[in-house]
């Protein structure tokens, strides 16, 4: 069947998750993208229109703009031009690539460029991107020039979650001559990105130097080699369901069990801590630096606290439990002042929560301490007296005893009355500032507190 407006439409309406709100085209300017928009504005319907769902949802567009070459406003300007011309709206936004850690700067690039996408989408959008069947094998290739695993050389999916919506790829079954021949028909007119011919760039040198000779002897190969990528990714899709019931059975609250993933064979233990980070959203690092990581962490000494840390983010054992936190951590910052009333608040920062004086039996006796106390960071040495007949015990003992995580505890908001602690948090209060068991006090209330335990 000949590529068309309306397939397309009928391929995006077979992939559209429930819930979709509008449609966001990634549109850089250049052919593939500026195809795509115009073949979706031509044969789009009214917003709210009857009939199919896809059509009725409002259709917009972004240009991310990376500044990296003189070419960047003339691919601005063509994705504006074509913006008007099918009367869609643009947003256009500018990013800085950093290049750190040895990445690429088309690896750098895409990250920003995603980063962007991320902040522009609105809850339930999908962002439509133009990769096609050519991209698609040729990504393929080059996981399997750089060693890549099972996940790395698996196709990239039609549709994923994303941000605040799903990341659509509507084209991946079409061949990008199919696409150009009906922006042709559609009189599209794009610019052309340099970088695209650069052979400095690993895709752009296999395009022009490696791919031509490829489809000449074999001319299928981009469709046999986008197959090959859905069978590795269906592969990966089985491992996952498999390795997900050792995620759930080791699952530890927030963390996995040291234990249950010492006694997994190392393969499957890589699949695991893997499958873990991978649904809370971090990218796990590399097999090698992985398996080294776990290694240090599962044979440290029982008394140690191993951490091990890769780009923003840090594997940790605590107690026979691994965690996974960032590499900077939410911590208390300078004191601040709070008055000591009902109902009055006091913001700690962001991923700290806030406190709150609430009346409570047993809580703090206001007639004892002073309209106003401050809340501020652990020093280390801290005492407190949590009960008539306890004795007194420092902060660091009680942090023990209860298993606050090691790396939160500069996140404990420490209220002071002049120099007196009276309450750490609502984890604990001054015994000596109380008001008796079965009087009405004022008690600390630690609203949206990070997880501790």
């Amino acid at each position: 069947m000949r590529f068309s407006a309306e397939l397309l439409w009928a391929v995006l309406e077979d992939d559209l998750p429930p819930g979709a709100t509008g449609l966001l085209v990634g549109l850089s300017g250049g052919r593939d993208s500026s195809c795509l928009l115009a073949s979706l504005a031509h044969a789009r319907q009214p917003a709210g229109a009857r009939g199919a769902r896809g059509r009725g949802l409002p259709l917009r567009a972004v240009h991310v703009d990376h500044g990296l070459q003189a070419a960047s406003d003339a691919m601005r300007d063509s994705a504006a031009a074509l913006c008007r011309r099918f009367e869609t709206s643009l947003e256009i936004v500018r990013v800085e690539v950093n290049v750190a850690g040895g990445a690429s700067i088309e690896a750098a690039a895409r990250v920003a460029r995603y980063r962007a996408f991320e902040g522009v989408m609105q809850p339930g959008e999908c962002l439509l991107t133009a990769h096609h069947a050519l991209d698609q094998a040729e990504t393929l290739l080059l996981q399997l020039l750089r060693g890549a695993g099972l996940k790395g050389l698996s196709a990239m999916p039609v549709c994923r979650p994303f941000a605040q919506g799903w990341h659509l790829r509507p084209l991946l079954d079409i061949a990008p001559r199919d696409l150009h021949r009906l922006g042709k028909t559609l009189a599209v007119e794009a610019a052309e990105d340099p970088m695209n011919r650069d052979p400095r760039f690993d895709r752009a040198y296999l395009r022009r130097e490696v791919w031509p000779r490829i489809e000449a002897r074999w001319p299928a190969a981009a469709g046999s080699l986008a197959r090959a990528a859905q069978h590795l990714g269906e592969a990966q899709a089985s491992l996952d369901t498999l390795t997900r019931y050792s995620v759930e059975r080791l699952r530890d609250g927030e963390a996995l069990s040291v234990p249950g993933l010492r006694a997994l064979p190392g393969r499957e233990r890589l699949h695991v801590v893997r499958l873990w980070l991978t649904e809370a959203a971090v990218e796990p690092p590399s097999t090698a630096r992985l398996d080294e990581a776990l290694r240090q962490i599962l044979t440290a000494k029982a008394d140690h606290e191993p951490a091990v840390q890769w780009g923003e983010h840090v594997l940790r054992r605590y107690r026979d439990r691994l965690f996974l936190t960032a590499s900077v951590l939410p911590a208390l910052g300078e004191a601040l002042d709070w008055p000591l009333s009902t109902g009055s608040r006091l913001p700690l920062g962001a991923g700290l929560g806030t406190l709150r004086w609430a009346e409570r039996a047993g809580g703090l006796d206001p007639k004892r301490l002073p309209e106003r106390v401050s809340v501020r960071r652990r020093q280390g040495g801290e005492t407190l007296k949590t009960g008539p007949r306890a004795r007194t015990q420092s902060v660091q003992h009680l942090c023990q005893a209860l298993g606050v995580l090691p790396w939160l505890r500069d996140a404990l908001p420490m209220v002071y009355a002049g120099e007196t602690l009276i309450a750490v948090g609502d984890l604990w209060q001054d015994a000596c500032s109380s008001v008796a068991p079965d009087s009405q006090g004022l008690g600390c209330v630690w609203e949206h507190a990070p997880p501790l335990t």
